[in-house]
């Protein structure tokens, strides 16, 4: 998101930040950057005043939740803006593997969350989409028009070129948000399947694992004598990250790109992932599912010099090709002004959207007036 929000303050808009969300410690200050910030609420009509004094040209939703939410009052109030989803990732691919998982059930796409995510998707004049295997998915198994996807991953904006050398790196990291429940299971399963197998070969590493709001579940996994370190909040991920010889991330079960295998190709730290945690990442990492090899690969990639710079390389080579800003903010930026300037025809283009506009959408919409009545007559009490 904060990417985005530069892309649109280097073309100079006047960006205004609404959210249902308080203010954490950790929520980044959006005033520094000119940026007005806005306090709304769910299922409230002065969101619709609010919106229309506002009348923006772009609006921005972070993820199809908020679409929902909001997306019909935006397209009541200011049918001329232009409505941009910010996918993130897919919520529904990444619950679905999560549910997969968890039961041990084959994977199952065609869910109710898939249906509302892929309404939001049809209703938004353009949605983001971060993995090349998403749009993939989309395309081919759902069937969702192009014109209404356009491919934009995680850019980098320059390459680091001075890393800390094979020797003078020590121990192996992971790390990610413990409000995302992918990271949650990836540090138990390297805990009671992974992290034995590492340290049985290399009983002085440790495992240095970063990551903000970790619960007492996983604050409790803290053992210093098996080297399995829960570190908390990074303050620098750079600092964090050079310092590490390998980065582990075996993901079981997720969706969109993977924040911390692209920072660590940044810093020229090599990875051990799974086909998962890789998707979209062509040739960055290192591509283990089983327990037993991720672990084997782990330690090679740890012990052996020569394979350790050829990934660090790949890394390099991967991140050139795939996700330098220069290769996707331009095209971006074209995309949104060619639809300002022809929104009208894009969207009798792509008249689908319409019609969920005027059919489903409306459950959602009148289901929100109704909870905005109860609410007033619980207050009138």
């Amino acid at each position: 998101m904060m990417q985005l929000i530069q892309v649109f303050l280097d073309l100079e808009y006047q960006i205004d930040f609404a959210t249902t969300a308080s203010a954490g410690e950790k929520s980044e200050g959006l005033g520094q950057f000119g940026i007005h910030s806005h306090s709304i609420e769910l299922n409230n009509s002065n969101f619709d005043e609010f919106v229309k004094q506002l009348s923006p040209n772009v609006v921005l939703f972070d993820r199809y939740i908020t679409e929902e939410q909001f997306g019909w009052r935006v397209a009541e109030q200011c049918p001329q803006a232009l409505r941009i989803l910010d996918t993130e990732d897919l919520h529904f691919l990444r619950k679905a593997r999560e549910v997969a998982h968890k039961k041990n059930h084959p994977l199952e796409l065609y869910t109710d969350r898939a249906k509302r995510e892929l309404a939001s998707i049809l209703r938004s004049d353009v949605s983001l989409i971060v993995s090349s295997a998403e749009m993939k998915l989309l395309d081919e198994t759902f069937h969702v028009p192009l014109g209404i996807l356009h491919y934009l991953p995680i850019w980098v904006d320059k390459l680091e070129t001075d890393f800390p050398s094979f020797e003078t790196r020590k121990d192996f990291i992971t790390l990610g948000n413990f409000q995302h429940a992918p990271n949650t299971s990836s540090v138990i399963y390297l805990k009671k399947t992974i992290w034995p197998l590492i340290r049985k070969q290399l009983p002085e590493a440790k495992l240095h694992i970063y990551g903000a709001y970790a619960p007492k579940s996983i604050a409790d996994l803290h053992n210093e004598q098996e080297g399995f370190l829960i570190k908390g909040w990074a303050p620098s991920v750079k600092e964090v990250m050079t310092h590490a010889r390998v980065c582990l991330a075996p993901l079981q079960y997720g969706a969109g790109l993977k924040g911390k295998l692209l920072d660590a190709a940044c810093f020229g730290t090599p990875s051990v992932t799974t086909t998962i945690g890789n998707e979209g990442l062509f040739t960055m990492n290192l591509v283990e599912d089983s327990p037993e090899a991720f672990a084997e690969k782990a330690i090679s990639l740890y012990t052996q010099e020569n394979l350790w710079m050829q990934q660090q390389k790949e890394g390099r080579s991967a991140l050139e090709k795939h996700f330098m800003k220069q290769s996707h903010v331009p095209t971006f930026v074209e995309k949104v002004q060619e639809l300002r300037k022809k929104l009208p025809s894009h969207r009798n283009q792509h008249f689908l959207g319409q019609i969920f506009h005027e059919q489903t959408l409306q459950a959602t919409k009148y289901m929100s007036k109704w909870i905005e009545l109860k609410n007033m007559k619980e207050d009138s009490l």
